[in-house]
């Protein structure tokens, strides 16, 4: 049987030059106006603004511009502080003020609410225009970030490209300074830059990981450990020659670097003023008990924020001593570790074993002996686990991936658990899966904005709901 392929086709574009006023921004913090009756879709305008663009694209449902100049500009326009923003991926909307980018926010969660309301008919029970917002959890908006991911793409000459992700594509824009990420992560970039065109094993490095944390370094001779530490995680594509290790040595020592090399099996310490056989990575929290992490593992990026956002865990929880308490996707144990010291028992579930163990080794190592950790699939049915018919769970907590925890809480509503606490890092899914608590005789009884990544789209939410019956 003969098969026909037709070729791929390019988007329709017109390099139209049009006067458009903008009407809104999207979920993505996207300008739209209106076109030949369809949305025109464009970046880094605001809404109410005059603005001059250039078609790019057109589709039959809508068409894509890009912006040429601002004729009317918006009261809630600044001058973002970045000279990359509008090339690097990571930031939308520098532009937009402050407290206008927390109202933006606020309103998409309020949107999709209204949306997931719609769809399970649950506009009789609550109306998501009057969800009980209390006040946003926010921090400094710049230098807050204390992990992050820089690329690195060489051309053919081997010479290095250090930064993030362009908007819209692989390739990388060129990063000399990031304000978003924390002193002195964000003037970081030149540096690499300059020690990447001196190694002499070109174009062997896959990506850099670069942290802000605490570690404890231990050798066979001496324990010791250093606080707010600059550590440089290098996925080693090839390996590494000792010229190269000098190198890397050398910059280490000079600017207070802790260098870890990851050749995609295991990461080890770059030798340096002591022979380290291991080195532990981590953070405290306001109760000083102490997180411990691997570089590889994922941990709250805003550490204001993180603190903000447990602290109000706590209090919205107001728990006793007499209380057990359920905390899914618990992780490391983040929020693990501030509830046990005001519950009867916290038992935590994750669904990969390592971060099992060592959530089990935080409760240790902050002498917690009312802590439990278990491995299970949180999307599956778990009702039959031995942990959940073990305990009589007074309040559960949960703070899903973006997934959202579409199974996880139909068995919370069938458990009954009168208290449960979500912290949200999509607002789509937490939409969702709040319709579902409600339509299982759930009330929702406080909503709060936290704004751990400032000068983004991304939406960080916590919601509290209690049990009707």
């Amino acid at each position: 049987m003969a098969n026909y392929f037709k070729a791929a086709v390019k988007p329709k574009t017109s390099n139209q030059r049009l006067t458009v006023t903008v009407d809104k921004l999207d979920m993505n913090g996207v300008g739209v106006a209106r076109w030949q009756n369809k949305p025109i879709f464009i970046a880094g305008v605001l809404p109410t603004e005059v603005v001059e663009v250039k078609v790019v694209e057109q589709k039959s449902k809508y068409a894509r511009a890009k912006l040429i100049s601002i004729t009317k500009q918006s009261e809630s326009r600044v001058v973002p502080k970045c000279q990359h923003f509008g090339l690097c991926g990571g930031c939308d909307l520098q532009m937009l003020d402050l407290s206008e980018q927390i109202l933006f926010k606020q309103q998409k969660v309020t949107d999709l609410f209204s949306r997931s309301f719609s769809i399970q008919n649950l506009t009789d029970k609550m109306s998501a225009a009057e969800l009980p917002w209390e006040k946003a959890i926010k921090s400094s908006p710049w230098h807050y970030r204390r992990k992050a991911r820089i690329g690195v793409q060489f051309d053919k000459n081997a010479h290095a490209t250090i930064g993030f992700r362009q908007k819209l594509t692989n390739q990388l824009a060129s990063i000399k300074s990031c304000p978003v990420l924390v002193e002195p992560l964000n003037v970081i970039f030149p540096l690499l830059k300059k020690l990447l065109l001196q190694l002499t094993v070109k174009s062997a490095i896959g990506h850099i990981e670069a942290i802000q944390a605490d570690i404890i370094e231990t050798s066979e001779q001496e324990s010791r450990q250093k606080d707010n530490q600059v550590v440089i995680v290098v996925r080693q594509l090839k390996p590494m020659n000792e010229t190269d290790i000098g190198l890397w040595q050398s910059y280490a020592q000079q600017h207070h670097w802790h260098v870890i090399i990851d050749d995609g099996n295991k990461q080890l310490p770059l030798v340096s003023d002591i022979e380290s056989n291991s080195t532990v990575l981590s953070y405290e929290l306001a109760d000083n008990s102490k997180v411990y992490f691997s570089s590889s593992d994922f941990i709250q990026i805003n550490h204001q924020v993180n603190i903000a956002m447990i602290n109000q865990a706590l209090a919205w929880l107001n728990l006793s001593a007499s209380e057990n308490v359920l905390d899914l996707f618990c992780g490391l144990g983040n929020f693990s570790l501030a509830l046990a010291k005001y519950a009867k028992c916290v038992v935590g579930v994750e669904g990969v074993q390592a971060m099992v163990d060592k959530a089990t080794q935080n409760a240790r190592i902050n002498s917690l002996d009312n802590c439990q950790f278990y491995q299970a699939d949180l999307n599956s049915d778990w009702l039959t686990e031995s942990w959940a018919k073990g305990h009589k769970f007074d309040k559960v907590l949960l703070d899903p991936a973006r997934a959202g925890a579409e199974q996880a809480v139909l068995q919370i509503a069938e458990l009954a658990i009168p208290s449960v606490l979500y912290v949200s890092c999509d607002p789509a899914t937490l939409a969702r899966d709040s319709a579902t608590l409600i339509s299982k005789g759930y009330k929702l009884e406080k909503i709060s904005l936290m704004d751990m990544f400032s000068q983004t789209k991304h939406v960080e939410t916590m919601v509290l709901f209690t049990h009707t019956n």
